[in-house]
């Protein structure tokens, strides 16, 4: 693609994305009841709507048609995850897409023709930074009117940092496990007994079956030991705080120093923690391990969610060989099995922000790699088990 091919298409996409933007920003206005973040949210839309309207002029001088915007059901229903947030989650969602942006800008900087878009794109890429900054304050707020309301920030007594993302992204992780799992049983045993329902339909489920509960538990045992590292270095910091609580308090003043308080916060904040130990404890193990309990989810959560979206990846290659036989039911899995592989990789798209056909198409690749390479081990140990 050569540049001026290229900067077109990154216009378009930049126009498109500053839409999208100004979109998401008008919606959460109006849902908004903090004035101030109203305020806002609206002043970011018409910021994005300017620069939609700028790179949409700017098409059609080089003679390119954009058509009528319109929202794709991906986009869509992250709007709908967006809405349903907290205002400090979707903040930073919202950044993300910011960053997104200012890497966009960066990269058609380098090919802009004339010096008037390099000008423009310079401007916009300084809005979207400003933006970006605006989203992070947002989303973790560092100056509040009063110090109990900072250490109560600082405490994670706000629960807003425990997003839709986390349990999406398991999820997702544990579909993709079990499916490529067992498509890679699924071809490997079809190769070396040239696709025999019987065997296929056996190792599958035991395939299946193996990962769900290997996923599980691994992911139980994993947030088990990570609690359990948790308290043994908070006994430890306990046992600090109990031999030289001085030198503790004043660690303490420090970090909060580091983080732009003054050093007259950060005594007053640090002697009022000093007077509650746990919460004293609590911040201290954050601050300075950077360990918090509401960090580590339930292990028997992360063990039954780890299962069973495990459990539902892998089926997928298996079910033909319940209905059909020979290389027809081979040739059904691997058509799902397929399909399965790209719906999982675009859906990464709700946490990821990442373009949904690059991401699907990568992990359908791979996939396929998977199945295509055991396929042929199976064809070359087929001789050797007869």
């Amino acid at each position: 693609m050569d540049k001026k091919k290229e900067y077109i298409s990154n216009l378009k996409k930049a126009w498109r994305d500053e839409m999208l933007s100004a979109a998401n920003y008008r919606a959460l206005a109006g849902q908004e009841a903090n004035p101030e973040r109203k305020s806002i949210f609206i002043r970011m839309a018409e910021a994005e709507d300017r620069h939609a309207g700028r790179w949409a002029a700017r098409l059609k001088e080089l003679g390119v048609e954009i058509g009528r915007f319109k929202e794709n059901p991906i986009e869509l229903l992250r709007r709908r995850m967006l809405l349903k947030s907290s205002p400090e989650a979707a903040a930073q969602m919202l950044e993300v897409g910011e960053s997104q942006a200012d890497h966009l800008y960066e990269a058609m900087i380098q090919t802009a023709e004339t010096e008037a878009d390099r000008e423009a794109l310079l401007e916009a890429q300084r809005e979207e930074n400003a933006h970006s900054l605006m989203l992070q304050e947002m989303s973790s707020p560092r100056v509040m009117l009063h110090p109990q309301s900072r250490l109560e920030r600082i405490l994670g007594r706000e629960k807003w940092h425990v997003t839709a993302g986390g349990w999406i992204g398991q999820a997702i992780y544990g579909v993709n496990d079990g499916l490529g799992a067992a498509f890679g049983v699924v071809s490997g045993v079809a190769g070396a007994t040239a696709a025999n329902s019987d065997f296929i339909l056996l190792s599958g489920l035991a395939a299946a079956v193996a990962s769900a509960l290997s996923m599980g538990s691994g992911a139980y045992l994993a947030t088990k030991s990570e609690r359990e590292v948790y308290e043994a270095e908070l006994e430890r910091e306990k046992h600090e705080i109990e031999e030289h609580p001085e030198e503790e308090q004043e660690e303490m003043e420090l970090f909060y120093q580091l983080k732009g308080f003054t050093p007259e916060d950060s005594q007053k904040m640090a002697a009022k923690l000093a007077e509650q130990p746990e919460q004293f404890l609590a911040a201290l193990a954050h601050e300075e391990l950077g360990l918090s309990e509401k960090s580590f989810p339930n292990q028997w959560k992360s063990a039954v969610s780890a299962t069973i979206s495990t459990a539902a990846g892998a089926i997928i290659p298996v079910i033909p060989f319940i209905f059909w036989s020979g290389m027809e039911a081979l040739i059904i899995s691997f058509i799902i099995s397929t399909a399965a592989h790209f719906a999982v990789g675009a859906s990464k798209v709700l946490v990821t922000g990442r373009s949904w056909l690059k991401s699907g198409t990568e992990m359908t690749l791979v996939g396929l790699g998977e199945a295509i390479a055991t396929y042929l081990i199976g064809m070359l140990i087929a001789p050797m088990i007869g």
